[in-house]
């Protein structure tokens, strides 16, 4: 396993442990972390193959949780490799950064992997209602009721923390 992604991808991690996507100013640092990170990834994925299924994983993470469809599409191509190779997490991945490109370009999502706040509650994006839960499985995603559910003890964990 490559340490520096493994490294890159435990900062993003810890960067997104509490509340920091919901005070403008510790968003706006973590965003240039993030930004700075994508940067490393890219130059390291330029200079050096990735031989380790999990490298794979870390670097779509990094980009997975990017700006951009083209940030998206990348995750979704390293998470594919990774899971060419077997990585069981890079499944879900894959199918995460294809939802992230779809709602990046507005539309439905496929898997229901995504969440976003309205009005001060955490609600799954707008699902593709033609996706099936067999569909999901295939990609290691939970059927749509558990993703549903989700969002509800998302909630109740970070909102009742909150106050």
């Amino acid at each position: 396993m490559h340490r520096e992604l493994q490294t890159l991808f435990e900062q993003d991690q810890a960067d997104r442990k509490g509340f920091a996507c919901f005070d403008p100013y510790q968003r706006q640092r973590m965003l240039r972390r993030d930004g700075a990170r994508r940067q490393r990834v890219e130059a390291l994925l330029a200079s050096e193959p990735l031989l380790d299924p999990e490298d794979y994983f870390h670097a779509a993470m990094i980009f997975q949780l990017g700006e951009t469809a083209e940030h998206f599409l990348l995750a979704h191509t390293l998470a594919y490799k990774g899971a060419k190779q077997g990585y069981p997490a890079c499944f879900c991945l894959m199918a995460a950064a294809y939802d992230r490109t779809l709602m990046s370009q507005r539309h439905a999502q496929k898997y229901g992997t995504q969440y976003i706040i309205r009005e001060r509650r955490w609600t799954l994006y707008d699902v593709d209602p033609t996706t099936t839960d067999a569909q999901r499985a295939r990609w290691n995603v939970p059927p749509l009721a558990q993703c549903l559910q989700r969002a509800e003890e998302m909630n109740q964990t970070i909102f009742s923390a909150a106050i």
